[in-house]
């Protein structure tokens, strides 16, 4: 995410090399600060949008599970009635649902992980930020007093000493995309291949047990 790069960016930034190379240091150090609060503003809206992805394919995996159930009903009704064709129809869209369940439950264990490395980021990068704004503020006051002794180089040269090392530590963001397609909607598409043959016969076979069960389950024959 480029988002996420240039937050990277400007936490792996050292305030102290900014300053020696800025022409103007305190227009330098406002517009860091600046540039931080943008990209963590941008941030919180990725995580609300994260969170929102969430919660919409946990929907979609409820509709799904609430059809597979129906579709059951509906076959053990058809079973009832002496309807083998119509049943084995049902348990087949129940087979489907249940597929399509499986994979939005994969997508929101993804969703969930992307959504928590956001979160996670997002506080580190609100701390970082609030370390920063101190930061600027100590350098730019030190710099004002600089230029009013005229000894910018030497007082530069104190706060390179006083504060070496203290760069501002790299923040790596890795944030696991969502998958594009659901697998699920692939394995419903038939095709004219052997292997696709076999994969029939085997769905044929698996929902004539269903079948069976059913019936057995009602007290009737198979």
């Amino acid at each position: 995410m480029a988002l996420l790069e240039r937050v990277s960016a400007l936490l792996r930034a050292n305030v102290n090399d900014l300053i020696d190379k800025a022409e103007d240091p305190e227009k330098m150090l406002k517009q860091l600060v600046l540039d931080m609060e943008n990209q963590l503003l941008q941030v919180k809206t990725q995580v609300a949008i994260a969170i929102s992805d969430q919660h919409l394919l946990e929907k979609k995996r409820k509709e799904h599970e609430s059809s597979a159930e129906e579709w059951h009903k509906k076959a053990e009704l058809a079973v009832d009635k002496g309807k083998d064709d119509l049943a084995r129809a049902a348990l087949e869209r129940a087979l489907s649902h249940e597929q399509m369940t499986t994979g939005f439950a994969q997508q929101i264990e993804d969703q969930t992980h992307e959504a928590d490395s956001l979160r996670s980021a997002l506080r580190k990068l609100e701390q970082k930020l609030t370390e920063t704004r101190s930061r600027c503020e100590m350098l730019i006051a030190q710099h004002r007093r600089a230029r009013i002794v005229g000894k910018a180089n030497q007082v530069r040269q104190k706060i390179d000493a006083s504060q070496k090392g203290a760069s501002i530590d790299r923040l790596k963001l890795r944030v696991a995309g969502a998958e594009a397609e659901n697998a699920a909607h692939h394995e419903l598409l038939g095709g004219d291949s052997l292997e696709d043959k076999f994969a029939l016969l085997e769905r044929e076979e698996r929902i004539e047990g269903l079948l069976r069960d059913l019936k057995e389950r009602q007290g009737k024959s198979a």
